[in-house]
């Protein structure tokens, strides 16, 4: 099946439309600049469901006041052609901000607590916008399942409860960080990085690992793992954002972790941002 290419929201949802007649149809909602991980969500999407459906969307209402909307990476060729590779059908790609926000839009989906701190807290309105934009592709396209990478693990989460919360029929299915041979999680935003920066970037994983190995030694605490994975990306040079300990499901912080908790993890390198996270009982 030759990969399809629309631009308008009304043919999109036609297309996805003809693909539900020959049964299921799985969604990869991505902002584009696509790398290895994008395509693992488009092979896993691919296990389940007979079409895959790819959004490249640079989403400008989930971008704050001074940050990188107007520099983010577009590679709207290289996107095409790792999709193919990848085993998409079908791929949205507005050709215009109004394909997705009309002239006259006003209507906007507020998240709940979940989406509070962290990255809420960080970014006010971030995930506000991510909300909205995932509704309407889900709406558009009706999709089955839509997949998610975990590496924007706060995201994942608030995607989920909104589909819980408001009877969304698409199944929201989170898959792992894919990492670069050293650690590093592909990001799309990996590419503002110089030749020197990238050599520090790992400092993320390397704070996850020393977490994961005091945990392995038996500290549970949260506020002491927390400050342990915050002191080794300060002394790697980077400027902290949070390191934070959190149970996977309410994202609240315990006050002793187990295996399942969550630390993740945010820090500047330079001009640049970085998250990461991992569950504190996985190998590293």
């Amino acid at each position: 099946m030759a990969l399809a290419v629309v631009t308008t929201a009304h043919h999109f949802r036609r297309a996805c439309q003809e693909a539900r007649l020959e049964g299921e149809l799985a969604l990869v909602p991505t902002m584009g600049f696509l790398h290895a991980g994008h395509q693992s969500l488009i092979q896993a999407a691919g296990q389940r469901a007979p079409t895959v459906a790819v959004t490249i969307f640079v989403n400008p209402a989930q971008f704050g006041p001074g940050e990188d909307l107007s520099r983010y990476p577009r590679d709207l060729a290289g996107d095409l052609r790792k999709c193919e590779e990848a085993g998409a059908h079908v791929v949205f790609a507005p050709e215009g901000e109004r394909e997705i926000y009309p002239p006259g839009f006003q209507t906007h989906v507020e998240p709940g607590l979940l989406a509070a701190p962290l990255e809420g807290e960080k970014r006010p309105g971030h995930f506000r916008g991510v909300c909205t934009v995932v509704l309407k592709l889900f709406a558009l396209s009706r999709a089955d399942a839509a997949f998610f990478g975990e590496k924007d693990y706060q995201q994942f989460r608030v995607i989920e409860q909104m589909v819980q919360d408001l009877n969304v029929a698409t199944e929201v299915v989170g898959r792992p960080i894919v990492r670069e041979a050293d650690g590093l999680a592909l990001s799309s935003r990996n590419a503002y990085l110089s030749a020197e920066e990238r050599g520090r970037a790992t400092a993320l994983w390397k704070a996850l690992g020393a977490a994961r190995s005091a945990f392995r030694s038996g500290e549970h605490g949260a506020a002491q793992l927390e400050e342990l994975a915050a002191k080794a990306i300060a002394e790697s040079g980077l400027r902290l954002d949070y390191a934070a300990v959190r149970d996977p499901v309410a994202l609240q912080r315990p006050q002793r972790a187990d295996g399942k908790s969550r630390l993740l993890l945010a820090a500047f390198l330079g001009k640049t941002r970085l998250i990461d996270n991992g569950a504190l009982g996985e190998a590293q």
